[in-house]
């Protein structure tokens, strides 16, 4: 989804320039957004945020900290332990999940197999379409009933929204059969007929689907993708992004059964895994990007785009198989008057794809993925279609960004699983919005930053929902804050910054609406915020900013250990918030509960000081005091007249116990400088007391403002 809400500080002359001030906040959402942020991150465009590098990895010198001085701490809220659902809980005691964090030994999720075949009109943007999807009961009970998701009828005039959008129809289904028996809708005259409830499509069963039985549905239906305006694909007069456009199964997990909140535009989606072999037909010289591996490449590509295609598979230079000077039927690809391109897709959750008579297409490899669905051990082709234009456009660097990417994160995480990885310019309302191995990323606009941005962004969710297939719907945040917190990594290391920008810019955004009086938790269902404001705080910069926080406290080897290992235990499945929380309670060997209700279940905020510094032949006293209600561990660093430097801790126990200060005391000698969290790990509210310094001292206050 949305890549970032912030324009970062100006880099040097030899790096590629950042605007030295934020622009416009409206207008850089309209540029980077498919979603119309209008609240309050406002008041954070103009914020500054300055940062240094981080501390040594090496753990610190812990000085247990004296008796807390004595007083009142009933204002001193006490974080109290996670409790897990009812039906968590009975996950457990049936063997699907562990307290570990990983999947149990009796864990099953659901699997479907979808044969799609549409045709597409580009005049009138009509799709017809027929599927048939084998829906296999991996469960240990008997369904009564199954569910479907036809995303697309949010586009009809009567259907629930979270805020305006085109109206082009919706879905109008013309068959629907249940193993070959058609069923009609349900009315007087057909009681047992399916139900359609604005998104969701409920079937009655005849006969209960059994466990380890299967089903057949039978699809025919009728759709008009819908103009720009659309959140999240879309049409104009020249490109088409398909997407949500065809029949796709609920999820039944072993948490929460079926899930079938319904689709409004702004809670995302909760997917299950399954195999695609999907055909699309429609005029010959427009050119499709898509999920998957294209089948019959000879049938629909012409020999001179082959050959270019094999190049940028055989090299790590960027190829440009076709140009502008190649575009049309017979040249890009194959002539004649139609043309049906087949693809198949294989443990994916969605399908998406986009077309466009008038597309460049860039192509290179990248080193680090693709083991899967028919890749080499360690590629992946990495696929870029984008409309050209008479100004310098920054699409032409997209192949570049994409490989980096791709090779950047299957390192930072683990290896790209997938054959290749496309980024296709849709209609600008797209903003950037992922889909398993494409991203759509809508419009012209984007200049060299915010391009590599919305790249890294949308090909960082390949990991997170893709592959790691949390509810989006109910939990946003458990994969757009993990990629969003994923970027700025990518981002870090692309830019060879000695801090990462966007996660600077990620606790700014938190800190300016924490201070707000607007912020509500992060657990809370993704329809169920306040304002888009509000929603986009929740979902990618309070995580990215926690992520960043508990990286500082647990250490980088530690929770990089814990990171991939929540990864590695959940991919392909289906995790809950706990499923993660667990994993990095077991990995560190630490009970984190403290940490996961302060910062995911509360909107308490952090303010640590330094209070008093006195200096004594004997060492000096520190007085650290923790001003706000989320308790952290105080990592104090005191440096000393001449350079050397030594790290001091408080535990988080001491303001667990309800204590307001406590007391540090650093070796003998000239202490020229305190200052709390100098890795400018934790979003504290404010830094300026974080610090004291001789010079403060000399003034007569206790801590630099």
């Amino acid at each position: 989804m949305i890549h970032d809400f912030f324009t970062l500080p100006a880099r040097s002359a030899s790096q590629i320039a950042w605007p030295a001030v934020p622009v416009d906040f409206l207008a850089e959402i309209r540029m980077h957004s498919r979603l119309s942020w209008r609240t309050a991150l406002l008041v954070l465009a103009g914020a500054a945020c300055a940062g240094t590098r981080p501390a040594p990895e090496t753990a610190p010198a812990v000085v247990a900290a004296g008796a807390p001085v004595a007083m009142d701490t009933a204002s001193r809220p006490r974080p109290y332990p996670l409790f897990e659902s009812r039906s968590f809980a009975q996950a457990v005691e049936r063997g699907t999940r562990l307290r570990t964090g990983a999947p149990g030994p009796r864990y099953w999720q659901q699997w479907s197999r979808y044969a799609i075949e549409a045709t597409y009109a580009p005049e009138t943007g009509l799709l017809e379409g027929r599927s048939t999807i084998t829906y296999i009961n991996r469960s240990p009970g008997n369904l009564a009933a199954l569910y479907v998701h036809l995303h697309g009828n949010v586009f009809a005039p009567e259907a629930v929204k979270n805020r305006p959008v085109p109206t082009s129809g919706g879905v109008t289904l013309t068959r629907f059969a249940v193993r070959g028996q058609e069923m009609p809708a349900l009315s007087s005259a057909n009681p047992r007929g399916y139900r359609l409830n604005g998104t969701v499509m409920g079937i009655p069963m005849s006969t209960p689907l059994a466990a380890g039985d299967s089903v057949t549905l039978e699809f025919a239906w009728r759709y008009t993708v819908p103009p720009n305006g659309a959140p999240r694909g879309g049409r104009d007069s020249t490109v088409a992004f398909v997407s949500y456009w065809y029949p796709q199964m609920a999820v039944y997990d072993d948490v929460n059964g079926w899930q079938i909140d319904p689709y409004m535009t702004n809670a995302e989606f909760y997917m299950g895994y399954g195999d695609y072999d999907v055909a699309i037909t429609l005029p010959a010289g427009y050119l499709i990007g898509a999920t998957g591996t294209l089948r019959n490449a000879e049938e629909v590509l012409s020999a001179a785009t082959r050959e270019r295609l094999d190049r940028a598979r055989a090299g790590d230079s960027v190829v440009h198989v076709v140009a502008t000077a190649d575009q049309g039927a017979g040249k890009a690809t194959a002539a004649g008057r139609q043309l049906t391109w087949r693809f198949r897709a294989e443990r994916v959750r969605d399908f998406a794809w986009g077309t466009s008579r008038r597309y460049n297409w860039d192509a290179t490899r990248a080193v680090g993925g693709g083991a899967a669905g028919g890749g080499s051990a360690d590629t992946a082709l990495i696929h870029s279609f984008w409309v050209p234009q008479a100004a310098a456009n920054a699409w032409a660097e997209n192949a570049r960004y994409g490989k980096f990417s791709i090779e950047f994160l299957s390192r930072f995480l683990w290896p790209y699983p997938y054959p290749q990885m496309t980024s296709i310019q849709g209609p600008p309302s797209c903003g950037g919005m992922e889909f398993p191995m494409i991203t759509c990323i809508g419009g012209s606009q984007w200049e060299t930053t915010s391009m590599f941005g919305v790249t890294v962004h949308e090909i960082g969710h390949m990991w997170f929902p893709m592959q790691v297939g949390s509810d989006e719907k109910r939990h946003s945040w458990q994969d757009e804050g993990l990629t969003q917190f994923n970027e700025g990594n990518a981002e870090k290391a692309f830019f060879n910054e000695a801090e990462s920008s966007t996660i600077l810019g990620a606790q700014r955004a938190y800190l300016g609406l924490a201070q707000s009086d607007r912020e509500v938790e992060l657990m809370r269902h993704g329809d169920l915020y306040p304002s888009y404001g509000t929603f986009g705080t929740a979902s990618y910069m309070k995580p990215a900013a926690i992520l960043h926080m508990l990286r500082g406290m647990l250490g980088e080897e530690t929770f990089m250990r814990a990171y991939r290992e929540y990864g590695r235990r959940w991919q392909w499945k289906h995790p809950t918030p706990l499923d993660l929380f667990n994993t990095f309670d077991d990995v560190a060997g630490r009970d984190l509960d403290w940490f996961w209700r302060t910062w995911f279940y509360e909107t308490w905020t952090l303010d640590q000081a330094v209070g008093r510094v006195t200096p004594s032949a004997n060492g000096t006293t520190i007085v650290v005091e923790d001003r706000g209600l989320a308790p952290m561990p105080a990592e104090v660093t005191v440096t000393y007249d001449g350079g050397r430097s030594e790290r001091l801790s408080v535990p988080v126990e001491t303001w667990l116990g309800g204590a307001r200060q406590a007391t540090l005391t650093a070796p003998a000698g000239t202490v020229t400088r305190v200052e709390i969290d100098a890795g400018k790990f934790y979003p504290d509210v404010d830094r300026a007391n974080n610090l004291w310094t001789g010079a403060s001292a000399a003034s007569g206050g206790s801590a630099t403002r």
